[in-house]
């Protein structure tokens, strides 16, 4: 019985077991050829199972003697090498990859807009990340700044004044600085008056005048420069007209805002703007593209009465002048309905006195009965039915009224004009609008169902 009894851990779960030839997995090196009955089942050699992507090998019940140099049997060997090596033999490739003739060893490809990464440079040994800004990079931020904020303008200026003045400290940089805002007054959307306004500041407050003229004459130069080709610019393509057009713009803004002083009185506009201003006219009447047209007539409702006034009171008929021509386009000239429209509007609002009215009180003396411009500047409110009311209106006080009580009742459901926006629901369609949602709904059901 003590023959039969092995007290080595787990060694009575291995009887009975198959196990590997003599000699292997022996657990004590040098004792080769003898069995172990003690042997365990951690040292047994069960071939293991391959990977789902290689091929398949041969199974075996049997593996070699891992402390033998030759296997335990050479015919067995020979056999296993040979389906080893045909086991091991790649599955057949896809055509695809067979006829590639992409590689490995290609050399990297950049589109042709590609632009390789340069480190920065950085001029007169500065040390920092980002260059020192220009007087261009300048004048562009303060440009932007004040055509996306118009409004903060007053409030801006004083800084924009000092900020330029130290830059400007040549005749250089002066000259820079008019071609800048010159540039981008003209080309800038919607920003000719704000331009007109930061070229008057600028012409009283830069304090740098070289003997070849201040930032005025600097810029009146430059107008006169672009003045001289006017007779090109009008008859040229399309985006050199649109940058003429703009011109013309800027420079009726620059007439109304520039102010040119003197010791004998107070501030008065620049006389050869307005000189200039005729002869653009003339210039735009005498070549009547619509485009044309419609630049002339909107810079004579911009400048119309200032001009009319000012040449009135020097005797010159140069308005009358004008509208003669406008008459003769609207006879002989052949353009759109809208823009003739829009001239024949120009003339009536010209026979109104440009909306002028002809007599007012004085302030002080203004009543609603004297003076029809008494609520020009009133606000305007609209009733829950959406009718318009004024302070011009008899029940105007007692409609107020109402309206402030319910606003300071119920301040939420109120819009800043007053409107009542209690009822008002946004969720409610109209039938036309509910059948046509209901009809790209089961358009969209049928679209998602299989056919």
């Amino acid at each position: 019985m003590a023959e039969s009894f092995d007290r080595a851990p787990g060694a009575e779960r291995t009887r009975g077991k198959a196990g590997c030839p003599p000699g292997v997995g022996d657990a004590y090196p040098g004792r080769q050829g003898e069995e172990d009955p003690g042997a365990s089942v951690f040292n047994q050699c069960e071939p293991l199972r391959q990977p789902r992507t290689s091929p398949p090998t041969t199974n075996t019940t049997t593996c070699p003697d891992r402390n033998s140099s030759k296997p335990s049997n050479p015919a067995n060997s020979n056999n296993d090498s040979s389906s080893s090596t045909a086991a091991l033999k790649p599955h057949s490739a896809d055509p695809v990859v067979q006829n590639s003739t992409l590689s490995v060893s290609a050399p990297e490809f950049f589109p042709s807009t590609y632009a390789p990464y340069q480190d920065a440079v950085y001029e007169d040994g500065a040390d920092g990340y980002y260059a020192e800004p220009s007087l261009a990079d300048l004048v562009q931020e303060f440009l932007s700044h004040l055509s996306s904020s118009p409004g903060s303008f007053e409030f801006e200026i004083e800084y924009i004044t000092a900020t330029l003045n130290s830059w400007v400290t040549s005749e250089e940089t002066l000259h820079e600085l008019v071609e800048l805002i010159f540039t981008q007054s003209t080309s800038m959307q919607n920003f000719a008056y704000t331009g007109a306004r930061l070229c008057n500041h600028l012409s009283h407050h830069i304090s740098l005048s070289p003997s070849t003229g201040n930032f005025r004459q600097l810029l009146l130069q430059r107008c006169r420069t672009e003045f001289q080709q006017r007779d090109q610019a009008v008859v040229g393509d399309d985006v050199t007209q649109r940058r003429f057009h703009s011109y013309v713009f800027f420079l009726g803004e620059l007439y109304l805002n520039l102010e040119v002083k003197s010791g004998k009185g107070p501030p008065t506009r620049a006389d050869i703007l307005q000189m200039a201003l005729k002869q653009l006219m003339d210039t735009l009447f005498s070549n009547p593209a619509d485009a044309n047209l419609i630049c002339a007539v909107k810079l004579l409702k911009l400048t119309g009465s200032i001009l009319e006034d000012s040449w009135k009171q020097s005797g010159k008929p140069h308005m009358e002048e004008i509208f003669q021509r406008i008459r003769n386009v609207l006879l002989d000239v052949q353009c759109k309905r809208d823009v003739k429209q829009m001239l024949l509007q120009l003339v009536e609002l010209r026979s109104s006195n440009w909306g002028r009215v002809y007599t007012a009180a004085a302030v002080s003396e203004a009543t609603p009965d004297n003076d029809p411009n008494y609520y020009i500047n009133e606000p305007t409110f609209y009733t829950a039915d959406g009718t318009p009311f004024t302070a011009a209106d008899p029940e105007y006080s007692e409609k107020y009224q109402e309206i402030l009580e319910r606003e300071e009742c119920f301040p939420e459901l109120y819009e800043e004009n007053g409107n009542d926006t209690s009822d008002a629901d946004e969720d409610e369609m109209d039938s036309e609008i509910e059948e046509a949602f209901e009809k790209f709904c089961q358009e969209s059901e049928r679209r998602r169902k299989p056919q």
